[in-house]
């Protein structure tokens, strides 16, 4: 066991009642599932009546965040309570190793949740509670399983992030076996297996207080779903719009499993005293990763997984049961680790102290008087460069304001701020015009990341950025590229790809990169243009070396086309290629997909 014997002591002499009477807590969470993905949230393609149903029958919380853009650090918050960044756990485990074209270093990460955080599963277990894990762990391998962290049983539960196998026989090419599934039957969907499970520990707890934390895989690539399901969805191609079939129908059998589930606490005769939370532990994934057509959009919502904006951490959270008011739905922001305190409460038990979270149980009685402060911080510390091609750096939310600080280029002026009441899709950044809110709640997300200790990033020692490929040819994407000023940004969704939203010409964009063999160099450039909007004039700058070109209207700004602005003398080393727009005669001055430096041969 992993808690002190006086803490055990303290939490269980905090507990209230008889077993006869204590509220059974099911925890269900999905992976990468986003905020608009569910049809209560909006979503017209995916279909979800069972998880429709669960938010008629208790509160909606429709402005929920996960404590982080990706899955680890998140479910850390949601089990202990307290941010992940407490724990030095600021990225998916093992994390990805730092790559020659990324500046900065990431900090160490741990091996896993440590023991001595306090997980939900060791606040109730004590006061007789029977603990059951079932899926999706990814917070630590032997010595740091969900058994050593207060949950009695685990299946399906270790280190990996994602399964080892959609589908029975659940293990992978080097024949390890997801925990307590090695008897599955042949071509059975984990989903289903993970829900029989849930469905197993439910009758066999039922005379008892329980908490059942089902921590589903789905929706995680790779998108794996079964034959039938993926058949009633349309499978016609729409950029920018829900319309990838095997994550609905993957989706579909995450909303059948809520079902069955509520179907299997009615069997046991626990419904009535049962409390259902259903969250996600990031937001929707809408990068591609691997060959497969991204997952979802999570639009209006900017961007998704592995991005601090708010497509990355906004998430649906939903609770129903006894005492929680049908139907409801709160604008308040909360976020994962409010579970915790909230859970724990309304199992009653004392809510431990030095939480991070809020319990939200007068919320639930009454949505509209809330005793949750409006006006508290909720903030992420990200030190890593996503696998989505999201940037390092930390966001903070009070009230309506977001502020987001890259540790890329730190300093007020290159933040952005934006107003979550009136610009939800965070469009448009407002740190010129609010400089001093941008400055106060500067100072709060640095008084707030000192407090947690939260690790920081240092140089990275191979850093080098831009190296030729096998031609010699320098290839710089935009997703490389540092943009300094306002409005322009990388816009990562693949039918986009590129450096949009380039509104101001006082907006620039820079790489760095490596030459090896020095010599007279040609810039091509991969760049769309909306009609009306051509004839920018633009100087592409490398040292004292000017190119200067108009823009050419290409019809569409997601229309590319490749241009040769002119060519540039390169000597071997670390160089900058700099893009300032000197004019814009129209809405924008151009998207921007890729600068290329390919070398002239010499004439024979």
């Amino acid at each position: 066991m992993s808690l002190p014997a006086v803490l055990i002591a303290l939490l269980v002499s905090g507990q209230e009642g008889n077993s006869s009477n204590r509220l059974n807590v099911v925890l269900i969470v999905a992976d990468d599932l986003g905020a608009r993905d569910l049809g209560f949230s909006g979503s017209s393609y995916h279909k979800t009546p069972a998880l429709d149903q669960l938010a008629r029958d208790g509160v909606n919380f429709r402005q929920a965040y996960s404590a982080c853009p990706v899955c680890s650090p998140s479910r850390a918050a949601i089990l202990t309570g307290r941010h992940p960044a407490r724990f030095g756990l600021t990225d998916w485990l093992p994390g990805r190793a730092d790559l020659p074209q990324q500046r900065l270093a990431r900090p160490p990460l741990p091996s896993g949740l440590p023991l001595d955080a306090v997980t939900l599963a060791e606040i109730l277990g004590p006061g007789g509670y029977a603990t059951g894990h079932i899926g999706k762990w990814h917070l630590g391998g032997p010595g740091l399983l969900p058994t050593d962290q207060g949950f009695q049983s685990n299946v399906a539960g270790d280190a990996t992030g994602t399964p080892r196998s959609y589908m029975a026989p659940f293990r992978d090419r080097q024949g390890n076996t997801m925990p307590g599934l090695a008897d599955a039957p042949a071509g059975e969907y984990l989903t289903d297996r993970l829900t029989v499970e849930a469905e197993k520990f439910i009758a066999a707890n039922q005379a008892k207080p329980f908490f059942l934390y089902l921590a589903h895989y789905a929706p995680h690539t790779p998108l794996v779903a079964k034959k039938d399901q993926v058949e009633k969805f349309n499978s016609d191609r729409r950029p920018g719009a829900q319309d990838n079939p095997v994550y609905a129908a993957m989706l579909a059998s995450l909303d059948e499993s809520v079902g069955r589930v509520r179907q299997a606490l009615l069997k046991a005769g626990v419904a009535d005293k049962t409390v259902i939370v259903f969250t996600s532990d990031n937001g929707g994934l809408c990068t591609l990763e691997g060959m497969q057509r991204p997952a979802t959009t999570n639009a209006p919502l900017r961007e998704g997984k592995g991005w601090l904006y708010e497509g990355g951490i906004r998430v649906p959270l939903l609770l129903a049961g006894p005492g929680i008011v049908k139907g409801a739905v709160s604008d308040q922001p909360v976020w994962g680790p409010d579970l915790v305190p909230t859970l724990t409460q309304l199992a009653g038990n004392k809510v431990p102290e030095g939480l991070d979270g809020t319990s939200l149980v007068e919320v639930l009685k009454d949505p509209s008087a809330s005793r949750v402060p409006t006006e508290r911080a909720l903030w992420w510390h990200y030190p890593h460069y996503s696998n989505q091609m999201g940037r390092p750096g930390a966001a903070i939310r009070k009230g309506r304001w977001k502020y987001v600080s890259f540790f890329e280029k730190p300093g007020i002026q290159q933040g952005e701020l934006y107003d979550l009441q009136a610009d939800p899709g965070e469009n448009t950044n407002r740190i010129l015009s609010d400089r001093a809110v941008a400055e106060e709640l500067d100072r709060e997300l640095k008084a707030l990341q000192k407090s947690a200790d939260a690790r920081a990033m240092t140089p990275n020692p191979a850093y080098r950025p831009g190296s030729p490929n096998a031609k010699g040819e320098i290839v710089l994407p935009a997703r490389d590229a540092s943009v300094e000023g306002v409005q322009l940004r990388f816009e990562p969704l693949p039918h986009k790809n590129t450096l949009g939203f380039w509104v101001r010409k006082e907006d620039t964009a820079r790489w760095e990169f490596t030459v090896d063999k020095g010599g007279l160099y040609q810039l091509d450039i991969l760049q769309g243009c909306g009609k009306g909007s051509g004839n920018a004039e633009v100087a592409f700058v490398v040292g004292d070396q000017e190119l200067t070109w108009k823009v050419e209207d290409t019809g569409h700004f997601q229309n590319f086309v490749t241009r040769s602005p002119g060519k540039f003398q390169l000597t071997p080393g670390r160089h900058t290629l700099v893009v300032k727009p000197k004019t814009k005669p129209g809405v924008a001055v151009m998207d921007l997909r890729e600068a290329r430096l390919v070398p002239v041969k010499a004439a024979n």
